[in-house]
């Protein structure tokens, strides 16, 4: 049961922004330190990615494990109350998510998705990073 009243809830869940977030800045530094360089949110690309290396035409989507389903996760679990509406919901982010990565994909893209529990090893975490920017 939620200890919260749903009005407060609800005032909760609208304050969390897609831009910017704790995981998504962590990736940030973490690759700008490595002395990569970016854009953020290319809104010319399909889910506008949340990191963006022009010349080799590679992204990278930081995903919260609640919003977009983590199967696996302890994150990504449902919530107890309002079932239907958030299966709804996180269903079909996962199925945006899927169409944005197999378009970015038709068009040439290298895309490399990083879950936001993955941060809790940030060493395995900048290995795949560098390993990934550095492939052709």
């Amino acid at each position: 049961m939620d200890r919260l009243t749903p009005k407060h809830r609800s005032w909760l869940m609208s304050r969390i922004g897609s831009k910017d977030t704790k995981p998504e800045l962590a990736v940030r530094r973490l690759v700008f330190s490595m002395g990569y360089r970016y854009r953020l949110h290319y809104k010319c690309l399909p889910g506008s990615p949340d990191l963006v290396f022009l010349g080799p035409k590679k992204v990278i989507f930081v995903n919260g494990c609640f919003w977009h389903g983590h199967f696996g996760c302890r994150d990504g679990h449902l919530p107890k109350s309002r079932v239907e509406f958030w299966r709804a919901k996180i269903d079909r982010n996962r199925e945006r998510d899927q169409e944005n990565i197999a378009s970015l994909e038709a068009n040439g893209w290298q895309v490399l998705t990083i879950w936001e529990c993955e941060l809790k090893e940030i060493e395995t975490l900048a290995n795949r990073l560098n390993e990934f920017i550095q492939n052709k």
